[in-house]
């Protein structure tokens, strides 16, 4: 919800904050809050993609000292969208503020909090590695967070403002005070510095009624309440901000129901009276508690109902997919698609003359919608997303194919593996066989970059598609993140706008892929996010190809890594080749769905491999040398090279000598 200048009010009056010494206690953790505080405040980059392992070691320093210091962590995360669409307003305000902000970040270079696409799955991949208990909710997390906290009659952890105003006898403690980053001890006990807020505190220094915090939340405004400002009389002489002059005009009353009654006579609210005392009322019901319904859930498993706003339609969701949900193993998006036919898209860092980085992934999408909505329901899905600096709905056709109109939503985790497995890699064009050779954890990644080569706009180039593997295979990325930084000298600088355009497609491709292989039960393990793409080192790693440097200055690897990268590349080759032998036929689809599926220089890179003799000189390591320094000199005189690398291939000694020499260079 949240209350606009609260936060603010507070930092100006820290008094009303008592010190504490936090340890041995539950907390329950506002997730979606936490993420965003954790990745802008540490000041990881935010424009080149993303620095995931670097915010994975943020979580598990986190989570380290929280139970270094005996305190047990209860995380909470929102869910989908409220279906009453009482705070769509401002939904549609923040998403159109999001798009205005990543033009100007690909403009200029500053961070303005637009957070990397992948940063939700770390989050929550690293929290259920480590443990922790993790909910998410079926809407938004606020109240159900603070009827946890009321129940257990511990704190939360958040800096949403709300929590300023609800009723919780432990309080809560903003995270920009928690000082998990430096553990102090007291004896043999350790303990986090940290402020704790009370709305007893508040209510004794702003002399108000503690039952009127609800009211004055409501009169101040929130995401759920929009009302004209309201001129109060000022009682002290020195200038007040609107929040202390609304806070001294609270003083004089004792009941909520009096001070809403005044407020309509200072609003002059006639006519509209009753509209405006319903809103306010729905205002200050959001901060009164229900039963918690997430106290069973942490401590049994047990799934709790659906909000009552909600019981209608709770027969469209399978209960399969509500523990799923309520386990964080599923994105909650899926019940906007299934309650609200409606997807809200992700906005990363692009420049607003750039084509919307989903209509890649878009695809997808739509095989999740019939999968989501099945075959007897002729519905669209409304996907928001940007065009130019805009924000536009746009309505998207579930897709059917002859394998998923015979699956059923309620049964579909019971599906055989194989049909399963056969409708996602089906989605990404991808054949089984060819994956077979990788290791589990790879599978679904190369699968993704395989469909990302082609489906990206414009196609991504060699140089791309070998940085990015390399980022997946390389060990101990931040230590050569740091290593590219001092290096480059230019790690500073604004990305390359293009370079991100091509990432964020990859990006969002793998997300949408995550998404379907959820849905379907997992056919593919879930690979480690964050070890999939660190920004900063693989637009490094892109300029210094392009600048011609070997990447042995300051990459050392092992045989190890140099096999996985040589797989990984093989296999994307072999199934774009396989791609080119049907190439007629993808040529008349990409033409009736307007978009170009490859183009010339890439037809010439994909026929180069077509040659089974040349096929198997790929498996050896002095291919991957080869491919590594030599760049994209295979793009030119391809008949000369393939027929070199033919005769090659013949000579058994020098090729095993090469092989030798590419592990060596690497």
């Amino acid at each position: 919800m949240g209350v606009q200048g609260l936060a603010t009010l507070l930092d100006n009056h820290r008094r009303i904050y008592r010190d504490v010494e936090f340890r041995r206690r539950r907390l329950v953790i506002d997730g979606a809050n936490l993420i965003y505080l954790l990745y802008f405040e540490s000041g990881l980059d935010q424009n080149h993609g993303g620095e995931y392992a670097a915010f994975e070691n943020l979580i598990e320093r986190l989570v380290t000292a929280l139970r270094t210091c005996e305190v047990e962590p209860y995380v909470v995360l929102d869910g989908g969208s409220d279906p009453t669409d009482k705070k769509l307003e401002t939904v549609t305000q923040r998403a159109k503020d999001r798009i205005r902000r990543a033009h100007r970040a690909a403009v200029d270079g500053g961070k303005v909090n637009i957070l990397p696409v992948l940063t939700m799955w770390v989050f929550r991949q690293t929290l259920i590695r480590l443990k922790v208990p993790i909910a998410q909710c079926f809407g938004e997390a606020d109240r159900e967070i603070a009827a946890l906290a009321y129940e257990w009659q511990c704190p939360v952890l958040s800096n949403d403002s709300d929590f300023y105003i609800f009723n919780l006898p432990a309080g809560m403690m903003p995270i920009s005070y928690f000082q998990w980053a430096d553990v102090n001890q007291k004896g043999s006990k350790s303990y986090i510095p940290c402020k704790r807020y009370y709305i007893s505190s508040f209510c004794i220094y702003f002399k108000i009624q503690c039952q009127l915090l609800p009211t004055f939340a409501a009169l101040a405004g929130n995401d759920y309440v929009k009302l004209q400002k309201i001129q109060f009389a000022p009682k002290a002489n020195k200038p007040l901000s609107r929040l202390e002059e609304l806070l001294c005009w609270l003083e004089d009353f004792e009941e909520p129901q009096e001070a809403l009654e005044a407020a309509m006579e200072l609003m002059g609210a006639k006519n509209q009276k009753k509209e405006m005392l319903q809103s306010l009322s729905v205002g200050i019901e959001e901060y009164q508690l229900p039963p918690s319904s997430l106290t069973k859930f942490f401590m049994h498993g047990v799934v709790p109902q659906f909000p009552e706003e909600s019981q209608q339609q709770v027969g469209l969701i399978p209960d399969w997919i509500q523990r799923t949900l309520m386990q964080a193993r599923m994105t909650g998006d899926i019940l906007d698609v299934l309650l609200l036919h409606r997807m809200s898209l992700s906005t990363p860092v692009s420049h607003k003359d750039l084509p919307s980085v989903n209509l890649t992934s878009r695809p997808l999408r739509q095989v999740m919608y019939g999968l989501l909505l099945g075959k007897e329901k002729s519905v669209n899905v409304e996907e928001r997303d940007r065009e130019g600096l805009q924000l536009k709905f746009t309505p998207v056709k579930p897709v059917f194919s002859q394998r998923t109109q015979q699956l059923e939503l309620n049964s579909l985790h019971e599906a055989e593996l194989s049909v399963r497995l056969k409708v996602l890699l089906e989605a990404l064009g991808v054949q089984e066989e060819l994956l077979n050779v990788l290791p589990p954890q790879l599978r679904l990644p190369v699968a993704v970059t395989c469909y990302w080569c082609i489906r990206a706009q414009p196609p991504p180039d060699l140089k791309l598609l070998k940085s990015l593997l390399l980022g997946m295979c390389l060990k101990d990325t931040l230590r050569l993140s740091a290593a590219v930084e001092a290096e480059s000298r230019c790690c500073h600088q604004k990305a390359d706008t293009d370079v991100a355009h091509a990432f964020s497609q990859w990006q969002v491709c793998m997300k949408d892929s995550m998404h379907l292989n959820q849905l379907l039960d997992f056919p593919l393990p879930e690979p480690d996010t964050a070890g999939l793409y660190q920004g900063m080192l693989i637009h490094q790693l892109v300029h210094v190809m392009r600048t011609g440097r070997r990447l042995k200055c300051f990459l050392k690897t092992d045989q190890a890594t140099v096999k996985r990268y040589h797989e990984m590349l093989s296999v994307i080759h072999q199934l774009q080749s396989r791609k080119v032998s049907k190439f007629s036929e993808g040529e008349r689809i990409a033409k009736a769905q307007r978009q170009p599926l490859i183009d010339h220089t890439n037809l010439q890179l994909f026929q180069l491999y077509e040659d089974e003799d040349v096929a198997t000189e790929i498996r050896s390591s002095a291919w991957v040398e080869e491919e590594l320094q030599l760049d994209d000199q295979l793009m030119v005189k391809t008949r000369y090279i393939a027929k070199e690398r033919r005769n090659r291939c013949n000579k058994v000694e020098l090729t095993r000598k090469e092989e030798r020499r590419g592990i060596a260079l690497l």
